[in-house]
């Protein structure tokens, strides 16, 4: 049996492949090798894959996962999936391939990740040919679900929210300073927490204030993520991820002002996973 996954920071979605056909669809919490260790990820997968498939039978795993950009980064996972899947041959790679294969196919593009973070590449129709590191949510992530998050917490501490907008913010989440800086510096996955508050920006989306603040959100993941790669007048930019979907148009319009043509926007690549393993590419 042949498990793929995609991983993001706050959910990972498995396909179990068996016979060459499509035998379960799982979803857990996700994980981030630059947030958890491998302790932390196999206790995730003890409790929230483990009891719904057969791990000893699982003969492959293919995990694309947020934050597999480095060697040591990789192996941090494959520890923890050693012990999971102890007959299994682990393949560990980022996220961004995922995207790339799901997104481009056999195209050259660039493929855009925006979910709770961010991320992009330059992709020749085979490979990653070139890539932007990502600096995670304190330094980087930006247009992501914790960007935007990151966005309006420092709008509300800094008391730049309009009146109205604090008023229902207040309403619905009823926090303390102390409660909000520990969220962000003491507690586990903080980019999660940031990228909880997507929910409240979407809702109001249609408030002046908002709206631009998804707008500057968008340019920030132009002008660092898009504009970097030679090419990016000249070729599509496709999106995967929460966010680039339900905003994709938006993401569309300001687009345009960098002269970028936006292409596929897709939720999650695991489908486009599924064929592209199943085809023993």
């Amino acid at each position: 049996m042949i498990l793929i996954a995609d991983g993001g920071s706050t959910k990972t979605d498995w396909r179990l492949i068996k016979e060459g056909r499509e035998y379960k669809q799982i979803q857990t919490p996700g994980f981030n090798p630059y947030l958890l260790g491998s302790e932390e990820i196999e206790e995730i997968l003890w409790k929230e894959l483990q009891p719904y498939i057969d791990t000893n039978s699982v003969n492959v795993v293919y995990y694309y996962g947020a934050g597999c950009s480095t060697p040591v980064k990789n192996m941090v996972v494959e520890t923890a999936f050693e012990k999971i899947f102890p007959n299994a041959t682990l393949y560990v790679s980022h996220d961004l391939l995922a995207a790339s294969h799901a997104l481009c196919g056999d195209e050259e593009g660039i493929a855009a990740i925006l979910g709770t973070g961010s991320n992009s590449c330059y992709y020749d129709g085979k490979d990653i040919k070139d890539n932007i590191f990502s600096s995670g949510y304190f330094f980087g992530d930006e247009g992501s679900g914790a960007y935007l998050g990151k966005q309006l917490l420092t709008a509300y501490l800094h008391k730049e929210l309009p009146a109205d907008i604090e008023e229902k913010f207040r309403e619905i989440y009823p926090m303390s300073l102390e409660s909000i800086l520990d969220s962000v510096y003491t507690k586990p996955a903080p980019s999660r927490f940031l990228a909880s508050f997507s929910n409240f920006i979407s809702d109001n989306r249609d408030h002046p204030y908002i709206h631009n603040l998804i707008r500057e959100a968008f340019r920030a993941f132009y002008k660092y993520q898009v504009c970097c790669y030679a090419r990016h007048k000249e070729i599509p930019v496709h999106f995967v991820g929460s966010v680039a979907y339900h905003y994709r148009d938006i993401l569309s319009t300001v687009g345009l002002e960098f002269g970028v043509k936006t292409g596929k926007f897709i939720k999650a690549p695991i489908d486009g996973l599924v064929e592209y393993h199943r085809d023993n590419k």
